[in-house]
């Protein structure tokens, strides 16, 4: 480590007095002003991790649904999956150490990760569409070339686009290849060939709205549109060229608001999806006859993939464990539907998409999606080569045609993360194959009403949680009261819990009325 180097780099790009960070799931995200040195410092971490795991490591510098003015970074593992939570801790010792304690910090963390300096390091950088993202990925690649890394830089890409190349680069090529054209061809390829089943069911079936947040997901769609077959018929809106980002549009303000985003006029019955400003999120929704605005969320789109999977598994005949990973916001219903009706096991965890993709991963077939329409499906090793040889080798037609779509969907499936352009292929193949409206997919199941209020409170950690924060141990009685309350109502379920994020409580209720939640 050049120390001298360190020294005259980490001078221009300086710690703001008095301003300490936590890494989180989202990674690092406040205002962009606060960001140079913390982008400079994770410069410096994805070199180290780099090293340490001998692979190469993504930046990305997003933050996701946040407003304009806002940024961040989160760093991708080798197999597009979220920074190892031991890393989170070294993540925040580094963006927090005062200038004089960066060497040192720096040292510190060599020896805690056994990190062999010696090692060559490798880093590919991408960035959201904000003002504010260009510099900083400058100051990542600063942080990079002080501790000698080599990098790549994608410049514009999707959050799950990084996930997606790092993930390729270090499978060799086995995931796809490490490019956008690759990215482009591997979904658009897959689509295609599922689509080629589906009955051609009137023109009005294809035609989709999509709200682009005014952020990065309107630019990749517009690249990967000439790969998709001509059936599919989309419009952007919200593409960035009038608007800020993330303003009164996007899938986080149509589902916190329950109403369509500004700059996309909805008629009756039309299908309509929205991303968030990374495109990492994605959420559905018509308005019907009546005027009445129809949200379908994560979990509408975790039940559709489920049923879809489980017939196709069904036919394939074969012993493989499929699951259903939700948090505590999921709606009771969702969840009563998955257990009930389709009998497919349902685990709930933190919230978090760490704690669901983690949880997943220990399925031969594992859906996740938060509420928010963050989500994906994890096929385990050996399900995706059983499935694989099935297409090719199995004698029995049925079967051999089943383990077609099976695998064709593992290839639209955006494995390493929630990807909204592959949910969206995802979405749409299922609803052609099914020739599925979005009304009867909506109909599926009824939605418990639900309140979700958040309180600004003094200090969040006076409250304590226990079973996937369903239930709140500190302080005492707390509990007990919500038990109380609950008996009163039916079909009713209620939680508090700290926020991951900031000094609130969050307070969810469902009730089988809206004024009983």
């Amino acid at each position: 480590m050049d120390s001298e180097a360190l020294k005259k780099y980490s001078a221009l790009h300086p710690k703001p007095a008095g301003l300490t960070l936590q890494y989180g799931t989202a990674g690092f995200r406040t205002k962009a002003e606060q960001l140079d040195h913390v982008m400079f410092r994770m410069g410096l971490l994805a070199v180290l991790r780099s090293k340490a795991v001998v692979s190469t490591i993504g930046i990305m510098v997003t933050a996701s649904h946040n407003p304009e003015e806002d940024n961040g970074v989160k760093l991708i593992d080798p197999l597009g999956e979220m920074l190892h939570p031991s890393w989170e801790e070294y993540a925040t010792q580094l963006a927090n150490a005062e200038e004089h304690e960066l060497q040192q910090t720096i040292t510190e963390i060599c020896q805690k990760a056994a990190v062999n300096q010696q090692k060559d390091a490798s880093v590919f950088i991408g960035r959201d569409t904000r003002p504010s993202s260009e510099k900083l990925s400058q100051s990542v690649i600063d942080g990079i070339f002080v501790l000698g890394g080599q990098y790549h830089d994608y410049g514009l890409v999707t959050t799950p686009q990084l996930h997606y190349v790092v993930c390729c680069q270090n499978t060799q090529g086995q995931y796809g290849k490490a490019t956008l054209e690759g990215y482009y061809e591997k979904l658009s390829k897959a689509f295609t060939e599922l689509i080629k089943q589906s009955s051609s069911s009137g023109k009005s079936q294809k035609h989709l709205k999509i709200d682009c947040a005014n952020g990065i997901g309107a630019l990749k769609l517009s690249e990967m549109e000439p790969y998709l077959p001509k059936e599919v018929l989309i419009q952007l809106y919200n593409d960035g060229t009038k608007e800020k980002l993330n303003h009164l549009c996007g899938a986080d303000f149509v589902k916190v608001h329950q109403k369509p985003p500004r700059g996309l006029d909805m008629k009756p019955n039309e299908r309509c999806c929205s991303f968030d400003g990374d495109a990492d999120r994605i959420v559905y929704y018509y308005q019907d006859a009546t005027g009445l605005f129809h949200l379908i969320d994560g979990d509408k789109i975790a039940t559709l993939i489920s049923i879809f999977l489980k017939e196709l598994l069904v036919k394939v005949g074969q012993s493989l464990k499929m699951a259903v990973v939700q948090t505590a916001y999921a709606n009771g219903s969702s969840t009563r539907y998955l257990e009930e009706t389709l009998k497919v096991p349902v685990h709930c965890v933190k919230t978090g998409v760490k704690h669901l993709h983690h949880k997943a991963q220990e399925f031969d077939v594992g859906v996740y999606f938060e509420a928010n329409g963050h989500g994906t499906v994890l096929f385990s090793k050996a399900a995706e080569t059983k499935i694989r040889h099935l297409a090719k080798e199995e004698k029995d037609n049925e079967k051999r045609e089943a383990a077609k779509v099976l695998e064709n969907m593992i290839d639209l499936i955006n494995q390493t993360v929630g990807d909204a352009v592959s949910d969206m292929l995802v979405i749409e193949a299922i609803l052609a194959l099914k020739g599925l409206t979005l009304q009867q997919w909506d109909a599926v199941y009824t939605d418990l009403p639900n309140r979700l209020l958040k309180i600004q409170v003094a200090d969040r950690r006076v409250i304590d949680t226990t079973d996937a924060e369903r239930r709140a141990v500190t302080p005492p009685g707390l509990q007990e009261k919500i038990d109380a309350l609950v008996k009163k109502y039916k079909l009713s379920r209620a939680f508090v819990r700290p926020s991951g994020t900031e000094d609130v409580v969050r307070i969810y209720a469902e009730a089988d009325t809206q004024v009983r939640a």
